[in-house]
């Protein structure tokens, strides 16, 4: 007889009227229960709801399995109505820890965010951003010249950071992808990869002149001078995916893709 450790599922969709009515439907065949007295959460739609669940519920510490009602769902499992209980019973777990952000405007004001893909730094004006970056406060790149910079978890190496020509990393190797987005200067720097323990700070250069918005996921501040980023090993997020079609292998899948 399967043990049932998950008796009281909550299910989350997104807007979409496929997520909405395929939500209803298996809220009636497995009924419906209040997160904070689930014992999984359930979500309905695709990436963006998967990283905007893991947000809403990073404080109630539940596994979370997502099954696809949106266009890509990388983090997604297939859809289907059958059998969720057993596939619920047999998922593999999957921990990931997020990124913390600190940051720092030009009033003094500091901003805390967390972020499950990455933290990017973007230029908002004209002009080229003029960025300093420090490893673990060791200046490893007193000048960086383009259109920003981005620090990616292994989750979010295959999101932004991959578009932007950066590494793609196991889910479970202790790294994080340190990443530029158009370098103008140095031409050929493609980025680092780092320890999953770094503490990465990049300082604004010319701040005034040249304005930069700090993003977490999809967490904004504006005008930063000075960001600091580290893995928040005390946050564990836990994602379930079914056996055949784990994140390692999306993520070993995705490097073999022409």
């Amino acid at each position: 007889m399967m043990y049932n450790k998950f008796r009281k599922i909550a299910f989350v969709t997104s807007d979409h009227t496929e997520a909405v009515e395929a939500g209803k439907r298996l809220s009636a065949k497995y009924s419906q229960t209040a997160v904070d007295k689930a014992d999984i959460i359930v979500a309905l739609g695709g990436d963006g709801l998967m990283l905007q669940t893991l947000h809403a519920y990073i404080k109630e510490s539940k596994p979370i399995y997502g099954m696809n009602r949106g266009s890509v769902g990388f983090l997604m499992n297939e859809y289907s109505e059958d059998n969720l209980i057993k596939r619920l019973v047999n998922a593999q777990r999957t921990c990931i820890h997020p990124l913390l952000m600190t940051a720092e405007d030009k009033i003094g004001r500091f901003y805390h965010r967390l972020a499950i893909n990455e933290v990017s730094l973007f230029r908002v004006c004209h002009q080229a951003a003029k960025l300093k970056i420090s490893v673990d406060n060791k200046v490893r790149m007193p000048e960086l010249i383009g259109d920003g910079i981005l620090v990616a978890t292994p989750a979010g190496s295959t999101a932004y950071n991959l578009s932007a020509q950066g590494p793609i990393i196991p889910i479970k190797a202790p790294l994080l992808a340190l990443t530029p987005l158009c370098p103008f200067r140095p031409r050929r720097w493609r980025g680092a990869l780092l320890s999953n323990k770094a503490r990465i700070s990049i300082d604004v250069l010319e701040a005034t002149k040249r304005p930069v918005i700090a993003v977490a996921d999809h967490h904004e501040v504006s005008s930063v001078v000075k960001v600091c980023i580290e893995e928040a090993r005390n946050i564990n997020l836990i994602m379930l995916f079914d056996p055949d079609h784990n994140l390692d292998e999306r993520i070993l899948s995705e490097q073999f893709l022409l």
